[in-house]
Protein backbone atom coordinates (compact mmCIF):
# COMPACT_ATOMS: atom_id res chain seq x y z
CA UNK A 1 0.00 0.00 0.00
CA UNK A 2 1.14 3.21 -0.65
CA UNK A 3 1.13 6.98 1.39
CA UNK A 4 -2.53 7.65 -0.61
CA UNK A 5 -3.81 4.39 -2.63
CA UNK A 6 -4.60 1.44 -0.89
CA UNK A 7 -5.82 -1.98 -1.55
CA UNK A 8 -9.64 -0.64 -3.43
CA UNK A 9 -7.55 2.97 -4.57
CA UNK A 10 -7.44 6.06 -2.99
CA UNK A 11 -10.10 6.35 0.08
CA UNK A 12 -10.88 8.83 2.82
CA UNK A 13 -13.43 11.50 4.02
CA UNK A 14 -14.01 14.27 1.47
CA UNK A 15 -12.38 16.76 1.64
CA UNK A 16 -10.62 15.96 4.53
CA UNK A 17 -8.52 12.91 3.50
CA UNK A 18 -9.07 12.96 -0.37
CA UNK A 19 -9.60 16.42 -1.36
CA UNK A 20 -10.98 18.29 -4.63
CA UNK A 21 -7.16 18.94 -5.17
CA UNK A 22 -6.22 15.45 -5.03
CA UNK A 23 -8.19 14.69 -7.15
CA UNK A 24 -7.67 17.25 -9.78
CA UNK A 25 -3.92 16.47 -9.61
CA UNK A 26 -4.86 12.49 -10.19
CA UNK A 27 -6.94 13.74 -13.10
CA UNK A 28 -3.79 16.25 -14.17
CA UNK A 29 -1.05 12.86 -13.90
CA UNK A 30 -3.49 10.06 -15.73
CA UNK A 31 -4.31 12.69 -18.41
CA UNK A 32 -0.23 12.89 -19.09
CA UNK A 33 0.68 9.74 -18.38
CA UNK A 34 -1.52 8.12 -21.23
CA UNK A 35 -1.51 10.86 -23.36
CA UNK A 36 2.37 11.39 -23.42
CA UNK A 37 2.97 8.89 -26.36
CA UNK A 38 0.45 9.64 -28.48
CA UNK A 39 1.46 10.72 -31.85
CA UNK A 40 -0.44 13.29 -34.21
CA UNK A 41 -3.94 14.22 -33.31
CA UNK A 42 -4.57 11.33 -31.53
CA UNK A 43 -5.27 11.80 -27.65
CA UNK A 44 -5.70 9.82 -24.36
CA UNK A 45 -9.65 8.38 -23.86
CA UNK A 46 -10.27 8.38 -20.23
CA UNK A 47 -14.15 7.26 -19.17
CA UNK A 48 -14.78 7.87 -15.66
CA UNK A 49 -18.16 6.69 -13.54
CA UNK A 50 -19.45 7.59 -10.23
CA UNK A 51 -21.85 6.71 -7.54
CA UNK A 52 -24.36 8.64 -5.91
CA UNK A 53 -22.54 10.36 -3.05
CA UNK A 54 -23.08 14.05 -2.67
CA UNK A 55 -19.06 14.30 -3.11
CA UNK A 56 -18.75 11.96 -6.30
CA UNK A 57 -20.14 14.90 -8.31
CA UNK A 58 -17.30 17.48 -6.86
CA UNK A 59 -14.69 14.80 -7.31
CA UNK A 60 -16.04 13.86 -11.23
CA UNK A 61 -15.57 18.23 -11.65
CA UNK A 62 -12.22 17.79 -10.35
CA UNK A 63 -10.78 15.24 -12.46
CA UNK A 64 -12.36 16.13 -15.61
CA UNK A 65 -10.51 19.14 -15.49
CA UNK A 66 -7.27 17.80 -14.03
CA UNK A 67 -7.63 15.43 -16.90
CA UNK A 68 -8.51 17.73 -19.80
CA UNK A 69 -6.36 20.47 -18.80
CA UNK A 70 -3.39 17.69 -19.31
CA UNK A 71 -4.98 16.77 -23.14
CA UNK A 72 -7.26 14.17 -22.43
CA UNK A 73 -10.79 13.25 -23.71
CA UNK A 74 -13.09 12.35 -21.37
CA UNK A 75 -16.07 10.39 -21.11
CA UNK A 76 -19.13 10.41 -18.51
CA UNK A 77 -20.98 7.44 -17.98
CA UNK A 78 -22.21 9.20 -14.69
CA UNK A 79 -23.80 7.30 -12.12
CA UNK A 80 -22.92 3.99 -12.94
CA UNK A 81 -21.46 0.56 -10.79
CA UNK A 82 -17.84 -0.39 -10.67
CA UNK A 83 -17.91 -3.06 -12.89
CA UNK A 84 -19.77 -1.36 -15.59
CA UNK A 85 -16.64 0.97 -15.73
CA UNK A 86 -14.49 -2.01 -16.07
CA UNK A 87 -16.65 -3.78 -18.92
CA UNK A 88 -17.16 -0.40 -20.80
CA UNK A 89 -12.82 0.33 -20.70
CA UNK A 90 -11.84 -2.98 -21.77
CA UNK A 91 -15.16 -3.14 -24.51
CA UNK A 92 -14.62 -0.10 -26.03
CA UNK A 93 -10.49 0.66 -25.74
CA UNK A 94 -10.61 3.24 -23.56
CA UNK A 95 -6.59 4.07 -22.12
CA UNK A 96 -8.17 3.89 -18.15
CA UNK A 97 -11.83 4.21 -15.92
CA UNK A 98 -11.82 6.46 -13.34
CA UNK A 99 -14.48 4.92 -10.77
CA UNK A 100 -14.87 7.90 -7.83
CA UNK A 101 -16.56 5.95 -5.15
CA UNK A 102 -15.68 4.51 -1.34
CA UNK A 103 -17.72 1.38 -2.21
CA UNK A 104 -19.49 0.27 1.47
CA UNK A 105 -18.60 3.36 3.46
CA UNK A 106 -20.91 5.91 4.38
CA UNK A 107 -21.58 8.73 2.20
CA UNK A 108 -19.16 10.89 3.56
CA UNK A 109 -16.32 8.85 2.55
CA UNK A 110 -15.30 8.84 -1.15
CA UNK A 111 -12.52 7.31 -3.38
CA UNK A 112 -10.95 7.63 -6.98
CA UNK A 113 -10.42 3.83 -8.00
CA UNK A 114 -8.26 3.69 -11.14
CA UNK A 115 -8.66 0.87 -14.18
CA UNK A 116 -6.64 0.19 -16.54
CA UNK A 117 -7.19 -0.61 -19.94
CA UNK A 118 -7.54 -4.57 -19.16
CA UNK A 119 -10.68 -3.31 -17.08
CA UNK A 120 -8.63 -4.52 -13.36
CA UNK A 121 -7.16 -2.52 -11.19
CA UNK A 122 -4.34 -0.12 -12.11
CA UNK A 123 -0.42 -1.34 -11.53
CA UNK A 124 0.84 -0.18 -8.33
CA UNK A 125 3.73 1.11 -10.08
CA UNK A 126 1.45 3.93 -11.77
CA UNK A 127 -0.52 4.77 -8.22
CA UNK A 128 3.14 5.19 -7.17
CA UNK A 129 3.90 7.91 -9.27
CA UNK A 130 0.51 9.70 -8.91
CA UNK A 131 1.31 10.19 -5.07
CA UNK A 132 5.03 10.84 -6.18
CA UNK A 133 3.05 14.48 -8.32
CA UNK A 134 0.77 14.68 -6.07
CA UNK A 135 3.60 15.52 -3.30
CA UNK A 136 5.24 17.60 -5.71
CA UNK A 137 8.38 14.99 -6.21
CA UNK A 138 7.98 14.94 -9.87
CA UNK A 139 8.40 17.64 -12.10
CA UNK A 140 5.24 20.09 -13.19
CA UNK A 141 3.23 18.81 -16.13
CA UNK A 142 2.60 20.80 -18.79
CA UNK A 143 -0.77 22.30 -19.64
CA UNK A 144 -2.47 22.01 -22.67
CA UNK A 145 -3.33 24.70 -24.63
CA UNK A 146 -5.35 25.66 -27.35
CA UNK A 147 -6.97 22.48 -29.69
CA UNK A 148 -4.69 20.23 -27.58
CA UNK A 149 -7.31 20.95 -24.58
CA UNK A 150 -9.13 17.78 -23.88
CA UNK A 151 -13.02 17.39 -24.61
CA UNK A 152 -15.42 15.92 -22.39
CA UNK A 153 -18.72 13.81 -23.98
CA UNK A 154 -21.84 12.54 -22.29
CA UNK A 155 -21.45 8.75 -22.50
CA UNK A 156 -24.14 7.45 -20.29
CA UNK A 157 -24.46 4.87 -23.93
CA UNK A 158 -21.71 3.05 -22.09
CA UNK A 159 -24.09 1.68 -18.86
CA UNK A 160 -26.99 1.02 -21.50
CA UNK A 161 -24.24 -1.07 -23.43
CA UNK A 162 -23.63 -2.22 -19.97
CA UNK A 163 -26.84 -3.33 -18.95
CA UNK A 164 -27.64 -5.19 -22.50
CA UNK A 165 -24.93 -7.11 -21.86
CA UNK A 166 -25.91 -8.46 -18.19
CA UNK A 167 -29.22 -9.29 -20.12
CA UNK A 168 -27.04 -11.56 -22.42
CA UNK A 169 -25.66 -13.92 -19.95
CA UNK A 170 -28.55 -15.91 -18.31
CA UNK A 171 -29.38 -19.25 -19.81
CA UNK A 172 -32.43 -18.99 -19.04
CA UNK A 173 -35.78 -16.85 -18.26
CA UNK A 174 -36.29 -16.08 -14.71
CA UNK A 175 -40.18 -16.00 -15.19
CA UNK A 176 -42.48 -15.97 -11.94
CA UNK A 177 -39.56 -16.38 -9.55
CA UNK A 178 -39.96 -13.30 -6.81
CA UNK A 179 -36.80 -11.70 -6.89
CA UNK A 180 -35.82 -8.91 -3.82
CA UNK A 181 -33.04 -6.17 -4.88
CA UNK A 182 -31.69 -4.04 -2.12
CA UNK A 183 -29.89 -1.59 -4.13
CA UNK A 184 -27.94 0.15 -0.85
CA UNK A 185 -29.35 3.65 -2.67
CA UNK A 186 -25.97 3.36 -4.44
CA UNK A 187 -25.12 2.81 -8.09
CA UNK A 188 -27.05 -0.68 -8.51
CA UNK A 189 -30.01 1.85 -8.43
CA UNK A 190 -29.66 3.03 -11.89
CA UNK A 191 -29.61 -1.23 -13.18
CA UNK A 192 -30.63 -3.71 -11.57
CA UNK A 193 -34.38 -3.59 -11.89
CA UNK A 194 -33.88 -3.08 -15.58
CA UNK A 195 -31.80 -6.28 -15.90
CA UNK A 196 -34.36 -8.72 -13.95
CA UNK A 197 -37.57 -7.36 -15.04
CA UNK A 198 -36.27 -7.88 -18.81
CA UNK A 199 -35.31 -11.42 -17.62
CA UNK A 200 -39.12 -12.09 -16.89
CA UNK A 201 -38.56 -12.22 -12.70
CA UNK A 202 -41.32 -10.46 -11.06
CA UNK A 203 -39.04 -7.56 -8.98
CA UNK A 204 -39.03 -6.32 -5.58
CA UNK A 205 -36.50 -3.70 -5.16
CA UNK A 206 -36.06 -1.40 -1.74
CA UNK A 207 -33.32 1.02 -1.03
CA UNK A 208 -33.39 2.39 -4.55
CA UNK A 209 -33.92 6.21 -4.04
CA UNK A 210 -30.63 8.06 -3.48
CA UNK A 211 -30.54 11.58 -2.30
CA UNK A 212 -26.65 12.61 -1.92
CA UNK A 213 -26.66 11.14 1.56
CA UNK A 214 -28.55 7.71 2.36
CA UNK A 215 -25.92 5.81 0.12
CA UNK A 216 -25.20 2.28 2.41
CA UNK A 217 -27.12 4.15 5.26
CA UNK A 218 -29.11 0.98 6.96
CA UNK A 219 -29.23 -0.70 3.83
CA UNK A 220 -27.32 -2.78 1.18
CA UNK A 221 -25.02 -5.47 1.83
CA UNK A 222 -23.58 -4.18 4.99
CA UNK A 223 -27.02 -4.42 6.49
CA UNK A 224 -27.97 -7.67 5.29
CA UNK A 225 -30.98 -7.76 7.96
CA UNK A 226 -33.30 -5.50 6.11
CA UNK A 227 -33.07 -7.60 3.27
CA UNK A 228 -33.82 -10.89 5.13
CA UNK A 229 -36.99 -9.24 6.77
CA UNK A 230 -38.08 -8.21 3.85
CA UNK A 231 -37.78 -11.53 2.01
CA UNK A 232 -39.62 -13.28 4.50
CA UNK A 233 -42.40 -10.40 4.88
CA UNK A 234 -42.73 -10.88 1.14
CA UNK A 235 -42.87 -14.61 0.63
CA UNK A 236 -39.71 -14.05 -2.32
CA UNK A 237 -37.89 -16.78 -3.55
CA UNK A 238 -34.46 -14.80 -3.16
CA UNK A 239 -32.59 -11.42 -2.82
CA UNK A 240 -29.84 -9.82 -3.48
CA UNK A 241 -28.58 -6.89 -1.73
CA UNK A 242 -25.51 -4.73 -3.48
CA UNK A 243 -23.05 -2.61 -2.06
CA UNK A 244 -22.73 1.78 -2.99
CA UNK A 245 -20.91 0.92 -6.29
CA UNK A 246 -22.35 -2.79 -6.80
CA UNK A 247 -19.13 -4.53 -6.68
CA UNK A 248 -20.23 -6.59 -4.08
CA UNK A 249 -23.48 -8.87 -3.69
CA UNK A 250 -24.80 -11.28 -0.71
CA UNK A 251 -27.95 -13.04 -1.00
CA UNK A 252 -30.95 -14.06 0.82
CA UNK A 253 -32.66 -17.19 0.30
CA UNK A 254 -36.45 -17.97 0.88
CA UNK A 255 -36.12 -18.73 4.21
CA UNK A 256 -34.16 -15.50 5.00
CA UNK A 257 -31.01 -17.03 5.96
CA UNK A 258 -27.62 -15.28 4.66
CA UNK A 259 -26.15 -16.48 1.43
CA UNK A 260 -22.42 -14.80 2.28
CA UNK A 261 -19.63 -14.82 -0.44
CA UNK A 262 -18.40 -18.13 1.17
CA UNK A 263 -21.25 -19.75 0.26
CA UNK A 264 -21.63 -18.51 -3.09
CA UNK A 265 -17.78 -19.66 -3.67
CA UNK A 266 -19.12 -22.95 -2.98
CA UNK A 267 -22.67 -22.87 -4.85
CA UNK A 268 -20.90 -21.60 -8.11
CA UNK A 269 -17.89 -23.81 -7.86
CA UNK A 270 -19.37 -27.23 -7.59
CA UNK A 271 -22.11 -25.90 -10.47
CA UNK A 272 -18.97 -25.00 -12.52
CA UNK A 273 -17.10 -28.18 -11.73
CA UNK A 274 -20.12 -30.49 -12.49
CA UNK A 275 -20.18 -28.58 -15.94
CA UNK A 276 -16.50 -29.07 -16.65
CA UNK A 277 -16.34 -25.21 -16.41
CA UNK A 278 -13.92 -24.65 -13.45
CA UNK A 279 -10.39 -24.04 -14.53
CA UNK A 280 -8.00 -27.02 -12.42
CA UNK A 281 -10.90 -27.56 -10.38
CA UNK A 282 -9.45 -24.93 -8.04
CA UNK A 283 -11.41 -21.94 -6.64
CA UNK A 284 -9.58 -18.53 -5.71
CA UNK A 285 -10.18 -17.66 -2.16
CA UNK A 286 -8.60 -15.08 0.47
CA UNK A 287 -7.67 -15.63 4.04
CA UNK A 288 -10.75 -14.01 5.49
CA UNK A 289 -12.76 -17.21 4.00
CA UNK A 290 -14.28 -19.69 6.66
CA UNK A 291 -13.03 -23.01 7.53
CA UNK A 292 -16.01 -24.52 6.63
CA UNK A 293 -15.63 -23.51 2.89
CA UNK A 294 -12.10 -25.50 2.81
CA UNK A 295 -13.88 -28.42 4.74
CA UNK A 296 -16.91 -28.33 1.82
CA UNK A 297 -14.17 -28.20 -0.41
CA UNK A 298 -12.30 -30.73 0.34
CA UNK A 299 -15.61 -32.95 0.90
CA UNK A 300 -16.09 -31.96 -3.09
CA UNK A 301 -12.44 -32.47 -4.12
CA UNK A 302 -12.64 -28.99 -4.99
CA UNK A 303 -9.18 -27.22 -4.35
CA UNK A 304 -8.51 -23.93 -3.56
CA UNK A 305 -5.66 -20.83 -3.41
CA UNK A 306 -5.72 -17.99 -0.73
CA UNK A 307 -4.26 -14.93 -1.42
CA UNK A 308 -4.18 -11.58 0.45
CA UNK A 309 -7.74 -10.08 1.38
CA UNK A 310 -8.47 -7.78 -1.83
CA UNK A 311 -10.44 -8.33 -5.45
CA UNK A 312 -7.31 -6.93 -6.50
CA UNK A 313 -4.83 -9.98 -5.18
CA UNK A 314 -7.76 -12.42 -6.23
CA UNK A 315 -7.84 -10.91 -9.57
CA UNK A 316 -3.72 -11.14 -9.97
CA UNK A 317 -3.83 -14.96 -8.48
CA UNK A 318 -6.74 -16.20 -11.35
CA UNK A 319 -4.75 -14.40 -14.22
CA UNK A 320 -1.28 -15.34 -13.27
CA UNK A 321 -2.96 -19.29 -12.80
CA UNK A 322 -5.73 -19.29 -15.66
CA UNK A 323 -8.50 -19.94 -12.77
CA UNK A 324 -12.26 -18.88 -13.67
CA UNK A 325 -13.52 -18.04 -10.18
CA UNK A 326 -12.69 -16.41 -6.92
CA UNK A 327 -14.05 -14.06 -4.45
CA UNK A 328 -14.39 -12.93 -1.16
CA UNK A 329 -16.50 -13.53 2.20
CA UNK A 330 -18.02 -10.02 1.67
CA UNK A 331 -19.39 -10.95 -1.73
CA UNK A 332 -16.58 -9.80 -4.30
CA UNK A 333 -17.27 -12.74 -6.78
CA UNK A 334 -14.96 -12.48 -10.28
CA UNK A 335 -16.17 -14.64 -12.73
CA UNK A 336 -13.39 -14.33 -15.41
CA UNK A 337 -15.11 -15.22 -18.45
CA UNK A 338 -17.48 -12.31 -18.04
CA UNK A 339 -15.58 -9.92 -15.71
CA UNK A 340 -12.42 -8.61 -14.15
CA UNK A 341 -13.73 -7.15 -10.96
CA UNK A 342 -16.19 -8.01 -8.70
CA UNK A 343 -19.63 -8.03 -9.86
CA UNK A 344 -22.79 -7.34 -7.77
CA UNK A 345 -25.53 -7.97 -10.56
CA UNK A 346 -23.40 -10.43 -12.77
CA UNK A 347 -23.31 -12.20 -9.61
CA UNK A 348 -26.90 -12.26 -8.59
CA UNK A 349 -27.40 -13.61 -12.26
CA UNK A 350 -25.12 -16.53 -11.87
CA UNK A 351 -27.19 -17.49 -8.45
CA UNK A 352 -30.25 -17.55 -9.78
CA UNK A 353 -28.44 -19.32 -13.51
CA UNK A 354 -27.61 -22.23 -10.88
CA UNK A 355 -30.87 -22.19 -8.80
CA UNK A 356 -33.05 -21.94 -12.53
CA UNK A 357 -30.95 -25.00 -13.95
CA UNK A 358 -31.22 -26.93 -10.63
CA UNK A 359 -34.79 -26.38 -10.36
CA UNK A 360 -34.42 -25.95 -6.30
CA UNK A 361 -34.79 -23.03 -3.52
CA UNK A 362 -31.61 -21.16 -3.10
CA UNK A 363 -31.53 -23.03 0.57
CA UNK A 364 -30.93 -26.43 -0.82
CA UNK A 365 -27.44 -24.91 -2.98
CA UNK A 366 -25.75 -24.72 0.24
CA UNK A 367 -26.08 -27.72 1.27
CA UNK A 368 -22.52 -29.59 2.84
CA UNK A 369 -21.27 -26.44 3.32
CA UNK A 370 -21.27 -25.89 7.51
CA UNK A 371 -20.00 -22.29 8.39
CA UNK A 372 -18.22 -22.17 11.65
CA UNK A 373 -18.76 -19.18 14.39
CA UNK A 374 -16.33 -16.18 13.62
CA UNK A 375 -15.56 -13.28 15.30
CA UNK A 376 -14.15 -10.24 13.80
CA UNK A 377 -13.21 -7.28 15.97
CA UNK A 378 -11.84 -4.10 14.56
CA UNK A 379 -9.13 -1.98 16.94
CA UNK A 380 -8.27 1.38 15.62
CA UNK A 381 -4.56 1.85 16.46
CA UNK A 382 -2.09 4.77 16.14
CA UNK A 383 0.08 2.56 14.13
CA UNK A 384 -0.53 -0.91 12.22
CA UNK A 385 3.21 -1.80 11.29
CA UNK A 386 4.07 -1.76 15.46
CA UNK A 387 1.16 -3.99 16.16
CA UNK A 388 1.75 -6.48 13.64
CA UNK A 389 5.36 -6.26 14.96
CA UNK A 390 4.36 -6.92 18.47
CA UNK A 391 6.20 -9.67 19.77
CA UNK A 392 3.33 -10.11 22.87
CA UNK A 393 0.79 -9.64 20.93
CA UNK A 394 2.09 -12.24 17.74
CA UNK A 395 2.84 -14.49 21.27
CA UNK A 396 -0.82 -14.40 22.22
CA UNK A 397 -2.59 -14.78 19.20
CA UNK A 398 0.14 -18.18 18.51
CA UNK A 399 -1.24 -19.25 21.78
CA UNK A 400 -4.85 -18.73 20.68
CA UNK A 401 -4.50 -20.74 17.64
CA UNK A 402 -2.43 -23.50 19.04
CA UNK A 403 -5.42 -24.02 21.69
CA UNK A 404 -8.29 -24.02 19.16
CA UNK A 405 -5.90 -26.69 16.72
CA UNK A 406 -7.84 -27.83 13.65
CA UNK A 407 -11.21 -26.88 14.86
CA UNK A 408 -10.69 -23.17 14.94
CA UNK A 409 -7.95 -20.31 13.30
CA UNK A 410 -6.72 -17.20 14.03
CA UNK A 411 -6.32 -14.23 11.53
CA UNK A 412 -4.53 -10.51 13.17
CA UNK A 413 -4.23 -8.38 10.03
CA UNK A 414 -3.78 -4.81 8.87
CA UNK A 415 -6.79 -2.73 7.31
CA UNK A 416 -5.88 -1.67 3.31
CA UNK A 417 -8.31 0.95 3.67
CA UNK A 418 -8.80 2.25 7.31
CA UNK A 419 -6.49 2.92 10.72
CA UNK A 420 -7.43 -1.19 11.97
CA UNK A 421 -6.17 -4.38 12.92
CA UNK A 422 -8.70 -6.54 12.46
CA UNK A 423 -9.03 -9.63 15.04
CA UNK A 424 -10.49 -12.79 13.57
CA UNK A 425 -11.27 -16.02 15.06
CA UNK A 426 -13.43 -18.96 13.96
CA UNK A 427 -14.05 -21.82 16.30
CA UNK A 428 -17.15 -24.28 17.14
CA UNK A 429 -18.69 -22.24 19.09
CA UNK A 430 -19.65 -18.56 19.27
CA UNK A 431 -18.35 -18.45 22.89
CA UNK A 432 -14.84 -19.39 22.12
CA UNK A 433 -14.87 -16.94 19.72
CA UNK A 434 -15.46 -14.15 22.00
CA UNK A 435 -13.35 -15.57 24.50
CA UNK A 436 -10.33 -15.45 22.16
CA UNK A 437 -10.70 -12.54 20.19
CA UNK A 438 -10.88 -10.92 23.57
CA UNK A 439 -7.02 -12.43 24.87
CA UNK A 440 -6.16 -10.92 21.38
CA UNK A 441 -7.34 -7.22 21.53
CA UNK A 442 -6.61 -7.23 25.25
CA UNK A 443 -2.67 -7.41 25.00
CA UNK A 444 -3.26 -4.80 22.17
CA UNK A 445 -4.80 -2.35 24.20
CA UNK A 446 -2.98 -3.04 27.17
CA UNK A 447 0.52 -2.34 25.14
CA UNK A 448 -1.33 1.12 24.96
CA UNK A 449 -1.98 0.53 20.37
CA UNK A 450 -5.87 1.67 20.52
CA UNK A 451 -6.85 5.38 19.72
Amino acid sequence: MGKYFGTDGFRGEANVDLTVEHAYKVGRYLGYYFGKDKKDDDRARIVIGKDTRRSSYMFEYSLVAGLTSSGADVYLMHVTPTPSVSYIVRSDEFDCGIMISASHNPYYDNGIKIINSHGAKMDAAVEDEIEKYIDGELPEIPFATKDKIGRTTDYSMGRNRYIGYLMTLPTRAFKNLKVGLDCSNGAASTIAKAVFDALGAKTYVINNQPDGTNINDNCGSTHIEILQKYVVDNGLDVGFAYDGDADRCLAVDEKGDIVDGDHILYICGKYLRARGHLANDTVVTTVMSNLGLYKAFDAEGIKYEKTAVGDKYVYECMMDKGYMLGGEQSGHIIFAKNARTGDGVLTSLKLMEVMVEGKCAMSELSRGLTIYPQLLVNVKVKSKPEVMGDVDVLAVASEVEETLGDDGRVLLRESGTEPLIRVMVEAKTDEICKECVGKIVNVIKEKGYEI
